[in-house]
């Protein structure tokens, strides 16, 4: 069975990739590409920005998109994705949620929605990511005294949010692995005389230039040895692929909160 799929930011760094993705992913058919009301790519064809052609014009009505696509992917932003959920739930299809940035309030209303529709809400879509996501788990259970606990992103000078939402999974997973919670132990970068370090915290540094896709690292470092996981992407494809995957997972679904490690079978 075919998923027929819409994409939201269709003009923009991601929603191109998605486009490019979802004509080389045996299962899905793109039906429907929305960008913003103002964007000059309105009723264009979604796949001029790779040179093909698609037959899906760029529009800015996400109820007449729900009403030709089973699931919407959305890469935008926070308050973009709530609304989209809102027609989602109007129409009763799936959402696959790749955006970052949410509040704790915000991620209780996916969550609410989600219990109308089906939806795969996931910080980093990289099947390679979410591997590493696991490794993490299980560091943390092995490494859980005497290191201490660092995390390392990087990102394009584009980037809004920081830390990155893959960096914040990372701490919440050894955070949640060491039996702590990291909104009592986070520290978001240091200045000045800050003291010793308290061995409870993880610590994040984030860097923002140019146009890298996305470095991670955690480093679990004790006093004569350091071991660190790390992710490194070279473009946004490993994103979309995954995307892909998640839209294909949701069928069938009636409701539901999902992430990448449901689709991917890690739990």
């Amino acid at each position: 069975m075919t998923v027929k799929l819409a994409i939201a930011g269709s003009s923009g760094r991601m929603g191109r990739m998605l486009i490019e993705a979802s004509q080389q992913t045996p299962g899905v058919e793109l039906v429907a590409a929305l960008d913003r009301p103002d964007s000059v790519w309105l009723g264009r064809d979604a796949g001029d920005f790779a040179g093909v052609n698609t037959g899906v014009a760029i529009s800015a009505d996400v109820d007449a998109a729900f009403a030709l696509a089973d699931c919407l992917i959305d890469f935008t932003r926070p308050e973009a994705t709530l609304l989209h959920l809102e027609a989602a739930r109007r129409a009763g299809k799936a959402m696959v949620i790749g955006t970052t940035g949410f509040k704790p309030e915000e991620k209780q209303q996916i969550a609410a929605f989600a219990e109308h529709i089906p939806v795969v809400f996931s910080a980093n879509m990289a099947t390679g990511v979410n591997a590493v996501f696991k490794l993490l788990e299980v560091a943390a259970q092995i490494l859980n005294s005497g290191y201490d606990v660092e995390v390392y992103e990087a990102h394009h000078r584009f980037k809004v949010d920081a830390p990155s939402g893959t960096a914040l999974r990372m701490g919440e997973v050894v955070a949640k692995g060491l039996g702590r919670d990291l909104a009592e132990c986070a520290v978001y970068g240091r200045e000045g005389v800050t003291g010793e370090r308290k061995p409870e915290t993880i610590g994040f540094a984030t860097v923002r230039g140019g146009d890298i896709v996305g470095d991670h690292t955690v480093t679990f470092a004790a006093l004569g040895e350091r071991v660190e996981i790390s992710h490194k992407a070279g473009s946004r494809m490993p994103y979309a692929s995954g995307s892909m995957r998640a839209a294909l997972f949701l069928q069938g679904k009636r409701n539901g909160l999902f992430d990448m490690q449901d689709v991917l079978g890690l739990k």
